[in-house]
């Protein structure tokens, strides 16, 4: 196996969990994503970690997606509606959904077990197996 995919993990990682740490905040305040954004970007001392682009990028798609993220997330979430999901997974969700649809270079496997181990790391202990569930559902309907 080549080095290169042992790198970009970790960058990766770095860059969904300051997506999350965005989209999070956003959440909470119930500001738009974007604008809790830009107020991230600013201070973020320089130099800029090279991983912050993927985070922007993973922000700003979840914002403009965010409608038909959340619809996807609510008709597979099986008996829970957003707002009762804890607010680490939900914004873990969109992310991964966010990859699952829109972002072709990143493997299905690759967008759950990332959203599944952040939530492992960072939420209670039922949130990985619910995850793993919603983001295996979606992942079946996106390619079909």
């Amino acid at each position: 196996m080549a080095e290169g995919p042992k790198q970009q993990m970790p960058a990766r990682r770095k860059a969904r969990k300051r997506a999350l740490d965005v989209l999070f905040e956003a959440d909470l305040r119930d500001r738009p994503p974007v604008e809790v954004l830009a107020g991230y970007l600013e201070r973020i001392e320089k130099p800029r970690p090279e991983h912050l682009g993927y985070a922007v990028s993973l922000v700003e798609g979840v914002a403009a997606h965010l409608d038909r993220i959340d619809e996807l997330i609510a008709s597979y979430a099986e008996g829970w509606t957003l707002d009762r999901m804890p607010t680490v997974d939900r914004n873990l969700a969109r992310i991964a959904v966010y990859e699952l649809l829109y972002i072709d270079e990143i493997d299905d496997a690759v967008a759950i077990s990332e959203a599944v181990e952040l939530a492992r790391q960072m939420s209670t202990d039922d949130s990985p197996r619910f995850l793993n569930g919603i983001l295996g559902r979606i992942a079946e309907y996106a390619t079909r």
